[in-house]
């Protein structure tokens, strides 16, 4: 695992002839890993207090990203990694949904 700032080939590709697009990189809440911000779940608290799935990423409010497997879910949870990121306890109703989304095939329109 690697901790700061990425180097520049791994930020916006490995040749600075060509201009690549910066690629949103996010940090797993149950393995700690970063990851491109596409290929996460974002789980959002938004400004009522209400906790959601977002699948689009774009919903206002406080969000957490987790990745499409069964093994980062399991270790948010046990150690409350969610709640600790949202700042508010998780529904077990959310943790059921993360688990179908998951069945289904991980991150998606749904």
């Amino acid at each position: 695992m690697r901790f700061g700032p990425l180097d520049r080939s791994e930020q916006y590709g490995a040749c600075d002839d060509e201009m690549v697009k910066k690629i949103p990189m996010r940090q797993c809440t149950g393995c700690r890993e970063m990851k491109e911000k596409r290929s996460l779940i974002r789980v959002v608290r938004s400004p009522e207090g209400d906790i959601t799935l977002d699948s689009r990423g774009k919903s206002p409010g406080r969000g957490a990203y987790l990745c499409p497997d069964p093994v980062c879910l399991a270790k948010a949870r046990k150690s409350r990694a969610l709640e600790r990121a949202l700042d508010t306890a998780i529904p077990p109703e959310i943790y059921e949904a993360l688990a179908a989304r998951l069945q289904e095939g991980g991150v998606g329109d749904g």
